[in-house]
């Protein structure tokens, strides 16, 4: 179930932002084989979430004859996605030109951190390194102090798998048109440099500084922040427009007239202190009971173990359980092609068998292959 269901495609393993890129797809009803190398880990399976919902075949790569088998897949699969440096495909006999013509359809879905091509695409990298070079690192963190990675969302997640998620939908769309496939080059510094559209937008207008933790979006506005309450626990308060302003200091019950002028960046730091110590006199549970659900723009900074248990999050069904592990559920949502509930990540090599015999290979060909090493 899901919209895309009927879509074929082949993922070649990899880690992170690859398999991030497979889950969202798989979440949505594309029936993906995952290409795994022989001999994976299958202890802690069940808790690689990036990997649930598909099946899994194991192929040895350096042998010929695996590398034909995922070439016989490919001819059956609507796109095909991978992780490694430029050439690596190339190199294992599976590049774009080779499987483009064993499949003129083929939608061929590449990411890497710097791109396929540019000084820096051979090098080595991981998400900090891609999102410094495209100037989110440098905005995220406070005023006079070190930039703050933010976890891996921005560039393996947001601004790698997503986008190429996305590219590869795209491609999908414009092949059903033109019967033509074509490869997608989704970089991890294209994709975070993106998401800071509109940051690069505010500081063209002069609404944004390059001093961090100095801007309405990064915590150097009182109104937009997180404070600690009286127990040690968090809020998070996002009080920008003036009707939302006004009903903060409701709230709150400030009347100083300091609070007043909200968009004096000179004020800012002052005001910050004296809001912080105003959410310093009531535990977290009281300030929800005072502001959750208005349109303070307010809600509790809730832990991994806290959130899957809020009540909004439970009303929608944000979180699931798969085999013992909660994880987020698919999304977004769909009124009429809704998502299935996804299955458990497959140990590597699981679906070799079934596989193979449903895209049209004989029993005798599955001994053979594995007789010889290559699944």
């Amino acid at each position: 179930m899901g919209p895309l269901s009927g879509i074929k495609i082949i993922e070649i393993a990899g880690i992170g932002p690859g398999p991030f890129c497979a889950m969202m797809l798989s979440d949505l009803g594309a029936d993906i084989i995952r290409v795994d190398r022989k001999g994976g880990e299958n202890a802690r399976a069940k808790f690689d979430v990036l990997r649930r919902g598909r099946r899994s075949v194991a192929v040895d790569l350096k042998n010929p004859e695996g590398v034909e088998t995922v070439l016989r897949l490919i001819e059956g699969a609507d796109a095909l996605i991978e992780g490694f440096r430029p050439g690596v495909m190339e190199r294992l006999g599976l590049g774009p030109e080779l499987c483009l013509s064993r499949n003129p359809k083929l939608v061929f879905g590449r990411m890497t951190g710097w791109g396929q091509d540019g000084p820096m695409a051979n090098a080595a990298g991981h998400d900090i390194n891609y999102i410094s070079l495209s100037g989110a690192l440098h905005a995220i963190g406070r005023k006079g102090e070190k930039p703050v990675p933010p976890l891996n969302l921005v560039g393996d997640f947001g601004g790698g798998g997503m986008l190429l998620a996305f590219g590869v939908v795209c491609a999908l769309l414009e092949a059903k048109s033109s019967g033509q496939g074509q490869v997608v080059d989704a970089a991890m510094t294209d994709g975070s440099a993106a998401l800071m559209a509109i940051i690069f937008g505010l500081k063209g207008m002069g609404a944004w500084t390059d001093e961090r933790g100095t801007n309405m979006l990064d915590g150097g506005a009182h109104y937009y922040d997180a404070y600690e309450c009286a127990d040690g626990k968090w809020v998070s308060i996002g009080s920008i427009e003036p009707q939302f302003y006004a009903l903060l200091l409701e709230k709150c019950a400030i009347d100083d007239p300091a609070f007043q002028n909200q968009m004096d960046r000179d004020a800012w730091p002052e005001l910050s202190a004296k809001i912080e110590a105003i959410f310093k006199t009531k535990t977290r549970a009281e300030w929800c009971d005072i502001m959750e659900g208005s349109d303070v723009c307010f809600a509790p900074v809730l832990s991994l173990d806290e959130a899957p248990q809020h009540p909004h999050n439970v009303a929608r069904k944000t979180f699931i359980e798969v085999d013992g592990v909660t994880q987020p559920a698919p999304a977004p949502r769909f009124s009429r092609t809704a998502s299935d509930t996804p299955g458990p990540p497959p140990a590597p090599g699981e679906h070799t068998d079934e596989v193979l015999a449903e895209w049209g290979f004989s029993a005798d060909e599955i001994d053979g292959l594995k007789s010889s090493g290559a699944v």
